[in-house]
């Protein structure tokens, strides 16, 4: 009998963790999120851009640059999803590994 509180340890096989990557081919092996947020008065662009092919983030990394400030939301938006196509196109050309 268990005792109450104390879950059973859950085990993995090795082969579970084992996820076999295929090169990204297109547009749509890419997730983009692109979205805005309010600060200090202006708009600034938000985004995301995942490699669905191995969940690997692209965007945004550690030093990556501020999309903005604009004046209204629709340029924030625009600006976001322009930076994650360039982000797309470019790992389509050349993958990161």
């Amino acid at each position: 009998m268990r005792q109450a509180g104390i879950k059973p340890k859950l085990l993995f096989s090795r082969n579970d963790a084992i996820v076999t990557a295929r090169e990204a081919r297109s547009h749509d092996d890419f997730a983009i999120y692109a979205t805005y947020r309010l600060m200090h008065g202006r708009f600034v662009g938000s985004l995301k851009v995942v490699r669905k092919t191995d969940s690997r983030l692209l965007f945004p990394f550690e030093g990556a640059p501020a999309i903005g400030p604009f004046d209204d939301k629709e340029q924030a938006l625009r600006a976001a999803t322009a930076l994650g196509m360039q982000i797309v196109e470019a790992d389509i050309a050349n993958p990161e590994t």
